[in-house]
């Protein structure tokens, strides 16, 4: 009987890590599809707007229990809630007005990469051969994609400007993760994540006003208004706790590993919504990162 149950948590651990990445592979939709409807400071601002107010009934009682820890620790919020919540995904935004939704979700799956070359740099952790391998197969696979397969353009910087934001964007969510790891003893994720949705929304809001003074019409309509509903709530929210229940299931490598998969859910949405084309370039460069990552996460399972 136990391992029946053991099954089926496994099994339910993979359809939540699988929920969670189809979800989050719709932002990467949003960001294209209204790329021409809705500015992307905007966007960004109304969904963190929808998410704070969607989460803080859920989340407030812990804000309130930890609120000493998070007065303490003020300036870790502040950092962690810009490159977390007030650049990353504007970043992702104004990515989506010049590049594809599967290139978007490409280039996002190569942070871990990013987070093992600065955990060398901060932490003076190792880079071991077989992580060597996975990093260059991984650099090798996204300057595949953003050249289009020829990468001697590199020397002309005559690539898509969406890919290169996005890129900025895996970066910054590679320092931002590293942020998460030392998060003060004694804080809770939810009050972490509200204290950050808000935090993050208040340094957009000066972007958003600036942005709001140089257009001259409003973006809220019958199709952006549901797009933001989906990104402040599914994106921000349900992906959340999905993502937190598979990790509590299977572990946070096996459910990693699920997230890689974000490329395949971002490619079949945007050919279902988007029309966008899926070439061998996309096949050969999710290979290359697949590949990439695998070596790195199968060697990080040796030495433990």
């Amino acid at each position: 009987m136990s391992d029946t149950l053991q099954t089926h948590s496994i099994f339910a651990g993979y359809l939540f890590a699988i929920g969670a990445t189809a979800i989050w592979s719709g932002n990467f939709i949003v960001a294209r599809g209204l790329s021409d409807s809705i500015p992307p400071v905007s966007l960004a601002f109304y969904r963190w707007m929808v998410a704070v107010v969607v989460f803080t009934p859920f989340a407030i009682k812990n804000i309130i229990q930890e609120w000493t820890i998070i007065k303490k620790h003020i300036g870790y919020f502040s950092i962690t809630s810009f490159l977390g919540i007030t650049t990353f995904n504007t970043l992702i935004y104004f990515a989506g007005h010049t590049t594809t939704a599967m290139n978007l979700s490409l280039i996002a799956i190569s942070f871990p990469i990013f987070i093992i070359i600065f955990s060398r740099f901060l932490y003076n952790e190792l880079i071991t051969i077989k992580k060597g391998i996975g990093i260059v197969l991984v650099l090798v696979g996204v300057l595949f994609l953003i050249t289009k397969g020829e990468i001697a353009t590199i020397l002309n910087i005559s690539f898509t400007i969406g890919d290169l934001w996005m890129l900025i964007a895996s970066i910054i969510f590679a320092v931002y993760s590293l942020f998460l790891k030392n998060k003060p003893d004694g804080l809770s994720i939810k009050a972490l994540q509200l204290s950050t949705f808000i935090l993050g929304l208040f340094f957009l809001l000066p972007f958003f006003i600036y942005e709001q003074t140089t257009v001259s019409q409003s973006f809220l309509n019958q199709t952006t208004i549901p797009a933001i509903l989906y990104v402040g709530i599914f994106a921000s929210l349900c992906a959340f706790v999905l993502w937190n229940k598979s990790i509590v299931m299977l572990g946070p490598s096996k459910a990693g590993m699920v997230y890689y998969t974000l490329p395949l859910f971002s490619g079949f949405l945007g050919y279902l919504f988007l029309h966008e084309t899926i070439s061998m370039i996309h096949f050969f460069s999710m290979a290359l990162i697949f590949s990439g990552i695998v070596t790195t996460n199968h060697e990080s399972k040796t030495v433990k």
